[in-house]
């Protein structure tokens, strides 16, 4: 597959990327690029599977439970 850069705005950001030595060459800011903007698929599942991973396991998750006060309210 052959790529071309036709604006050089885009060819010179690239070169700044590339000098400023945060890419090796187009191909790894490309790559980079592609793969931050795959669009997220995460669940509640994996949120909370994150928080029990949690490196703090003294902390409670779980939410308190208990009686609340409710006002008297006629409709």
């Amino acid at each position: 597959m052959t790529i071309e850069i036709t604006s050089p705005d885009v060819e010179a950001l690239i070169q700044q990327h590339m000098q400023a030595g945060a890419f090796k060459t187009p191909e790894d800011l490309i790559r980079v690029v592609l793969r931050s903007s795959v669009p997220e698929t995460r669940t509640g599942a994996d949120l909370v599977a994150a928080l029990q991973a949690c490196p703090y396991p003294e902390v409670d998750i779980e939410p308190a439970r208990g009686p609340t006060s409710v006002r008297d309210v006629s409709l």
